[in-house]
């Protein structure tokens, strides 16, 4: 469900420029949010005498950053999805900017206050329409990598930030008369850097022209109460989107009671403030791991089992971290937490940016963030009182000098109790997510860490490994069903002898007398049941035969051979489509083809709702349920993203001329391999 729009390649996520725009202004926004934070609390505690006094002051803004999601959330997903988000984005930093800018003019604590919730208002609308564009600047195989840096960049500018602050607040001390022309002196210093930084983010998003406008703005609802709900009916409608909330809503929460009494419960295991710096460090060094490594490591999984499992394990890892009482063994499992969280965080974004309609991405985006704020918000009132009642609980036999074996303070038991919630809530977004098909969760699981750990050492396992023909060019049309793979593979073939090469244009399965036999028994309704094994090893014997006969004759004499559907057909169907490890039927499929592998596949993505309604009449394949063409789907991205450098991934709902366009461009510079047929010049 995305827009690609011009996007050309599929290398590395910052080489796409509309990309790389929308980060920079991103880090330079988080960088002024999280200084902000610093600096407006600062300056809050700055404005007021006496302890109780700065305490309220401080907890003031804190609040405040939490309310506007009550009013603003909903709004700002109507706004994201019906304006112009490129105009959201740049004003949004432009008037941030202003008002961090005006504080040290005023000099007030009220509008310390006014302005927190003004910055946090448009911050609410800016958040959906950043997150509602990524999708739209990059091609589905770099989502994950797109979200993973966004969100990376989004919490790891606090470094920066507090470094920042920590050197201002420094040579402040060190040196008053440096900064003495400001009143507050690196206090005032940090609100002018931090207002900077939001100009300098709009003006850099303001270069940026590849963002488009809202889709709701061109039709459909006018009135704002009607969108927002429908919005809403959206979410709780789709079980997808449903599970992906219900799990990120109840990972912030368990999250949020862990944050909310990490102090206290560090303290009871005798750590103090070095003992809390360090699990605090834990957690986002696990988060970070995750978000760069987790997805990488499980990425042969299906999203939906990934998501559903990396909730389940933050809730069940939580148990022993609040139980176990030593201070290094909860670090090591804060890390592991963390780890999962990331993993788990990521493959929801980017989920939300596959599968939402771009019409109601802007609303949902908007509807995740206010609920999530309203859960942080709520946890973290509620779990300090929950524990402060709950006391320390003992129990077991009494031990030499007083007291029970087991005695653990209110902070640990609260844990516990978010971390079975947790546990419940991982289970019913996997319920809610997972098709209920293929093969099982733990198969799935052993068999992404087998491949994991195998692809060092086993050729045919390694990503990137294959043999690569060092005359003609190999070009493969991959897909899911009706995505348009043979009228761009003709439309290519006419491209290319226009051009003056000599082309083979061949498919899979049945281009030789073998495979036309084969085609008839996998694609025939009237086969009925077949083994999916017996069905993996006669797409395997198609194969083999079609390169042997086909493919390689061709390549070697210095063809252009270009083939509707390949290998990655094999591994999406009858791996992740039937209940077969993927790696297995990779294995055999490529053993069969002696591991030839295209010097570029083509992959035109298109949802299953879309392309199935191209057919009449479906051939056995054709039949199968949505959830096993959403499973194919699914795995024809994940073999892109593992290989950016070999594949192009294209929106097949784009008009033929503009992705043939695209392919075009991708395909010249591999045509050096290629020969033009005698007297043709190319």
């Amino acid at each position: 469900m995305i827009s690609t729009g011009s996007i050309t390649g599929d290398g590395p996520v910052l080489r796409v420029p509309g990309f790389r725009r929308l980060w920079i202004g991103l880090g330079l926004s988080s960088l002024g949010d999280w200084l902000g934070l610093l600096a407006l609390t600062a300056m809050a505690n700055l404005m007021v005498e006496g302890y109780a006094a700065r305490n309220y002051a401080i907890a003031g803004v804190l609040f405040l950053r939490v309310v506007p999601a009550l009013v603003v959330g909903p709004v700002a997903g109507y706004v994201a999805d019906r304006t112009d988000r490129r105009t959201v984005l740049v004003w949004g930093d432009y008037v941030r900017g202003l008002l961090f800018l005006s504080i040290p003019f005023v000099g007030e604590l009220w509008w310390v206050f006014v302005v927190t919730v003004l910055v946090e208002s448009v911050s609410l609308v800016w958040g959906p329409s950043k997150d509602a564009t990524v999708p739209n600047l990059v091609s589905p195989a770099q989502l994950e990598s797109a979200n993973a840096i966004s969100t990376t960049t989004t919490y790891a500018s606090a470094v920066p930030a507090a470094a920042l602050f920590a050197l201002l607040t420094t040579v402040d001390r060190l040196f008053p008369s440096l900064l003495g022309f400001l009143e507050r002196g690196a206090v005032d210093l940090a609100l002018w850097l931090n207002g900077i930084s939001f100009i300098v983010s709009g003006l850099v998003i303001a270069s940026l022209h590849q963002i488009p406008r809202g889709p709701a703005d061109l039709h459909g609802e006018t009135n704002l109460v009607a969108a927002v709900l429908h919005g809403w009916r959206y979410v709780v409608g789709t079980p997808l989107v449903r599970g992906l909330v219900t799990g990120m809503v109840g990972a912030f929460a368990a999250g949020g009671v862990v944050v909310g009494l990490a102090r206290t419960y560090v303290d009871d295991l005798g750590g103090g403030d070095a003992g809390y710096a360090v699990l605090f460090g834990a957690v986002f060094v696990g988060m970070g791991l995750g978000m760069w490594r987790g997805t990488r490591l499980l990425r042969r999984m299906n999203r939906r089992r990934v998501f559903g499992f990396a909730l389940v394990g933050c809730g069940l890892l939580l148990v022993p971290l609040a139980l176990v009482p030593h201070l290094e063994v909860v670090v090591g499992l804060a890390v592991a937490v963390g780890f999962l969280a990331g993993t788990a965080w990521i493959n929801g974004m980017t989920m939300l940016g596959l599968e939402v309609p771009d019409e109601v991405r802007g609303r949902t985006f908007a509807f995740v963030g206010s609920a999530v704020r309203l859960a942080l918000a709520l946890v973290l009132a509620v779990a300090p009182l929950l524990a402060g009642l709950v006391g320390t609980v003992a129990f077991g036999p009494e031990v030499a000098g007083g007291g029970r074996l087991f005695e653990y303070g209110g902070a640990a038991v609260t844990i516990v109790l978010a971390a079975l919630l947790l546990t419940v809530v991982g289970v019913l977004a996997y319920r809610l997510m997972d098709d209920h098909e293929g093969r099982s969760l733990l198969s799935d699981l052993s068999g992404a860490l087998r491949r994991e750990a195998g692809a060092a050492t086993d050729p045919l396992a390694a990503t990137g490994a294959g043999v690569f023909t060092e005359r003609g060019v190999f070009v493969a049309f991959e897909g899911g069903e009706g995505a348009g793979k043979s009228t761009q593979a003709r439309r290519l073939q006419t491209w290319l002898e226009a051009e003056g090469y000599s082309v083979l244009l061949t498919h899979e399965p049945g281009d030789t007398e073998v495979g036309r036999e084969l085609r008839r028994i996998v694609l025939d309704p009237q086969t009925g049941v077949i083994s999916h094994r017996a069905e993996a090893l006669m797409y395997a014997a198609d194969k083999a035969e079609h390169v042997d006969r086909v493919v390689l004759p061709a390549l070697t004499r210095g063809e252009v051979v270009v083939t509707d559907r390949y290998v990655d057909s094999t591994i999406a169907y009858q791996g992740a489509g039937r209940d077969l490890l993927d790696d297995d039927v990779e294995r055999i499929a490529r053993w069969a083809t002696g591991d030839l592998r295209p010097h570029l596949t083509v992959l035109l993505d298109v949802a299953p709702e879309h392309g199935l309604t191209r057919f009449e009449e479906r051939d056995r394949i054709e039949a199968e349920s949505a959830d096993f063409h959403e499973r194919v789907r699914a795995m024809f991205l994940r073999l892109a993203e593992a290989q950016p450098d070999h594949y192009l991934v294209v929106d097949g709902r784009q008009t033929p001329e503009e992705i043939e366009e695209q392919v075009r461009e991708r395909l010249r510079p591999l045509l050096v391999g290629a020969s033009p047929r005698d007297g043709a010049t190319a």
